[in-house]
């Protein structure tokens, strides 16, 4: 992590991916972001995958750097304490990201009322305000239906909008923190998970071809739209993925294969034009049987060793467990990774901020919290809250210290 927010208090009140995310894209950057929870944990705090002694790989691997103060929030006083703390004074507090409903005692004009100048981000499913999923999402806009064969559905098991939401959080809470400081005015920040995918789709030019081509996006298999892309598989039963998106890529992927002479006359007898992508594109299945013996022929060594000889865009195939214990990538070896030991966990290897500012020093990625392990020092720190203030708080159950 590097500190280039040190000095910025955000809190954090979430559940599942988007909102955990964005809060701790913001820690990694040096940010103290503090998520409040309920005093023996919401509902994602053990969310598979889980350890063998039920800790949940999945909230600590969300939550990392930062700071947890555990409340009964179902209690009047323990909601008084997380708005407190929200809008504590200081040029530097005042920020809060959530994805819990803005209703009630967490609306913002409730919490404005305390802070006029508040920079609130809150995170919805869809713009009517009802829940949303990125399963859900995607059904909707369609995407499912490009994997596989095209008439039944495939769920994409990777959460790509709640991943884009969350790092469009932070970026909503920066900017919004900006404009505060040189205006001196607040903000409440509306961000729904479905429109963060429907603008995505927009950008990409699917809604763009559906409208003005009057046609939508077909399955691909393993092609990549637009242009020349595939899998083939080597003599030993491995695969490697090659792309030829750039003039470089494409001559490249025909050095390699060796075959300048058969691409020319396969352009003639198409009358294409592969220096064009498009044009690879509709040849693509043409393309790929030209290029499929000399992997065939090749042990993935052999393969590969090639490739990074001719400059091919490639990739291998593998599985997670084998990028996890095979690859150098995901090691120490790789700067973005460090093992740390994660109380009630054990050791195990972790990423920091994929962002480098080369400018400050890196320092190493921080454990997640134990639930309520800065219970006391927050409700001290922020809120200015006496030894004997805060022990009546723990009698009456409003405030627990760390558990794991």
């Amino acid at each position: 992590m590097q500190n280039i927010l040190k000095g910025l208090r955000i809190v954090e009140g979430s559940a599942f991916i988007a909102a955990p995310s964005g809060g701790m894209t913001l820690a990694q950057l040096g940010a103290d972001v503090i998520r409040f929870d309920q005093i023996g944990g919401g509902i994602d705090y053990r969310r598979w995958p889980v350890t063998e002694a039920g800790k949940s790989l999945y909230w600590h691997s969300l939550n990392k750097g930062k700071r947890s103060i555990a409340v009964d929030f179902r209690s009047e006083a323990g909601r008084e304490l997380i708005q407190s703390l929200i809008t504590a004074y200081g040029d530097d507090n005042g920020l809060f990201v959530t994805n819990f409903p803005a209703k009630g005692w967490l609306s913002d004009e409730s919490l404005r009322s305390l802070r006029s100048d508040l920079v609130y981000v809150n995170l919805v499913g869809d713009r009517h305000g009802g829940s949303a999923l990125d399963y859900t999402v995607n059904s909707k806009i369609g995407l499912p239906f490009l994997t596989g064969d095209g008439q039944s559905p495939v769920n994409n098991p990777f959460p790509a909008w709640d991943v884009l939401a969350g790092q469009q959080i932070a970026i909503a809470l920066l900017a919004a923190e900006r404009h505060r400081r040189l205006t001196g005015e607040g903000q409440f920040v509306k961000l729904a998970l479905a429109d963060v995918a429907m603008a995505t789709m927009g950008h990409l030019g699917y809604i763009a071809e559906a409208e003005i081509n009057q046609e939508a996006r077909q399955p691909m298999g393993n092609h990549i739209f637009g242009t020349f892309g595939h899998d083939f598989e080597c003599k030993d039963g491995r695969r490697v993925m090659i792309v030829g998106v750039s003039p470089n890529q494409w001559d490249a992927i025909i050095k390699v294969t060796d075959t300048e002479l058969q691409v020319i006359g396969l352009e003639q007898d198409l009358k294409l034009d592969f220096s064009q992508e498009g044009d690879r594109f509709k040849a693509r299945e043409r393309l790929r049987e030209l290029f499929a013996p000399f992997f065939i022929d090749k042990y993935f060594g052999e393969v590969t060793r090639a490739l990074d000889e001719a400059g091919v865009c490639w990739g291998p195939y593998q599985t997670i467990e084998e990028f996890v214990s095979n690859d150098e990538d995901c090691s120490e070896a790789n700067p973005l990774f460090e093992r740390i030991e994660q109380p009630g966990i054990g050791s195990y290897l972790v990423p920091s901020q994929a962002m480098q500012f080369t400018g400050l020093e890196t320092e190493p990625p921080q454990p997640a919290p134990l639930l309520g392990q800065h219970t006391d020092e927050i409700l001290t720190e922020i809120l200015g809250l006496d030894s004997t203030q805060i022990g009546k708080l723990h009698d009456a159950k409003v405030v627990s210290g760390a558990s794991e």
